[in-house]
């Protein structure tokens, strides 16, 4: 080999190398994220809960868990979660407490989505669906203590995140740590209830995610870097003879 071909040798096989590297780390990933798939849909499948003391503590086993859980809406309480999107629309979910008809606590139940040109403001008056409720779902725990400041500005009842513990400081009741994304009731379009229901939110598709062809991809560029600085070697060879 040339000595003026080593650096460029070296740089191919180092680059090469941290692609293979990458495209083994994006395998991984789809290996992780086929097992979460397969946890979710097993899941999804469990009969539902219809009480907090059925659902395991840990809110990382109680994550998809479907429930059915009776009780009245508080909607004096309730807030909207702001920057949430539909279909590329903007708008805000509405989350309500239901206090539960077994316990003294509530459960805080993401009702759905609602158009709102700014992504934060909303009547949420129009879209109240009665007192007494029956809701299913499924559970998604609410995050963990989150520095800054969960309230939208200049916008009451606006929050990006909820935190469970000040939820309940306000409340004055306790709040389960998890909120229950309701499901299987949404109202056709045209009819009466149309106007009062929001657009019910779907549990998380369950693909693969883009891991495969990402690991084909850096595959490929260590497969180019190999191949091209074999050619040009081939071709300075050639050259010298």
């Amino acid at each position: 080999m040339p000595r003026r071909f080593v650096p460029l040798a070296i740089f191919a096989v180092l680059a090469a190398a941290l692609c293979v590297r990458l495209g083994f780390w994006q395998l991984s990933r789809l290996g992780e994220r086929r097992a979460m798939n397969a946890v979710v849909a097993s899941r999804l499948r469990m009969p539902e809960a219809t009480s907090l003391g059925a659902l395991p503590a840990d809110s990382a086993a109680v994550r998809f868990r479907r429930v059915r859980l009776r009780g009245r809406y508080d909607y004096a309480r309730e807030v909207r979660l702001t920057g949430r999107s539909y279909n590329g629309s903007p708008g805000v979910n509405i989350v309500t407490p239901l206090r539960l008809a077994d316990t003294a606590a509530a459960v805080l139940v993401n009702r759905g989505w609602v158009y709102s040109p700014n992504g934060a403001d909303a009547d949420l008056s129009r879209w109240r669906e009665g007192d007494s409720a029956t809701v299913s779902g499924f559970v998604n725990p609410l995050p963990g203590h989150r520095e800054g400041v969960d309230a939208a500005a200049a916008s009451p009842g606006a929050v990006r995140w909820i935190d469970a513990a000040a939820f309940a400081r306000a409340a004055g009741y306790p709040v389960a740590a998890f909120t229950v994304v309701q499901q299987g009731d949404a109202a056709p379009p045209g009819s009466p209830r149309a106007d009062s229901t929001p657009v019910r939110l779907d549990v998380p598709p369950l693909d693969e995610g883009p891991h495969m062809s990402y690991a084909v991809q850096w595959f490929s560029f260590a497969l180019i870097a190999i191949v091209g600085m074999a050619v040009l070697l081939a071709k300075a060879r050639r050259e010298s003879r």
